[in-house]
């Protein structure tokens, strides 16, 4: 793995991606969902990498491994995947990277790397909590919520100041 391609925090990543095809498989067949070849496959790609990835990225791997994927192939995978919550679109990035929370509702928040491009999902529950009750006040009943925060992660910042 290229070190532009490493996570933020350090981590068995080959464990990382294996529990998070168990854990699909696992979702899916909860809510009786055809995890197809394709679907998976596409899943994989995506928890391979530490960066988010878009359709055509996506497309280009699936066709260089000999897979007949069109665009409405991947795009209809995607979707399936995100209805499950097994992978997060990256609006700012018109991209997708795996959800480190798969089957628990929850607000999505990333911090996305402008150098590396690199995304790490948090989780807080005051920011959860305090967008809850600001919707609350404004009698607002939100259906989705995602935050994404741009800036440079922990390496960049080193490698900046070496």
């Amino acid at each position: 793995m290229s070190v532009d391609a490493l996570p933020y925090r350090p981590h068995n990543h080959d464990a990382c991606v294996r529990d998070a095809l168990a854990e699909a498989r696992a979702i899916c067949q909860d809510h009786n969902a055809r995890l197809t070849p394709v679907r998976q496959r596409v899943l994989e790609l995506i928890w391979e990498s530490h960066k988010p990835l878009g359709a055509y990225d996506l497309l280009a791997v699936l066709a260089s491994e000999g897979h007949n994927a069109a665009p409405p192939t991947v795009y209809r995978a995607l979707d399936f995947l995100q209805q499950h919550g097994l992978v997060h679109r990256i609006a700012s990035l018109n991209a997708f990277t795996g959800c480190t929370h798969a089957g628990q509702r929850h607000t999505g928040m990333f911090l996305i790397c402008t150098q590396c491009r690199n995304v790490h999902e948090l989780a807080s529950s005051a920011v959860s909590d305090a967008i809850a009750q600001a919707a609350k006040v404004e009698g607002f009943q939100p259906s989705e919520t995602t935050i994404e925060v741009a800036g440079l992660c922990p390496r960049c910042m080193a490698s900046d100041h070496e």
